[in-house]
């Protein structure tokens, strides 16, 4: 399977002459889930779960807007949030966007942190 952009253009066609007649968008050479999931498949075949693990996530995230993604990474650093925002923010992810791998580790987040002290 080819790379692909999140638009479906190829590699071959994002070139710089293509940039400045104004056919690229930034849109244009933002990652595909397909393309991500595709690295998953190479990453768990040779064994490395917990990158396949990542790939995966990044490949639902590609549905969330850049402004959740930002609220969401927020809201997962230490001292930053209360256990019901890491819930309100996992049931975005799941409701909104169907990310349910993130939505799962937001939750997990929110579990670890309460346990660790390290919500707000």
């Amino acid at each position: 399977m080819a790379a692909v952009s999140k638009t479906g253009k190829s590699s071959a066609d994002i070139t710089l002459d293509a940039v400045r007649r104004g056919e690229i968008s930034a849109e244009d050479i933002k990652i595909s889930g397909e393309t991500l999931n595709q690295q998953a498949k190479v990453a768990r075949a040779a064994g490395r779960e917990a990158m396949a693990a990542n790939f995966e996530r990044a490949a639902e995230m590609v549905h969330v807007p850049d402004d959740v993604i930002l609220r969401m990474y927020n809201l997962l650093r230490p001292k930053r949030a209360a256990k019901q925002e890491l819930l309100d923010m996992a049931a975005e992810l799941e409701g909104a966007f169907q990310a349910m791998r993130c939505a799962r580790l937001v939750r997990e987040a929110a579990e670890i942190y309460g346990k660790r002290g390290v919500l707000r």
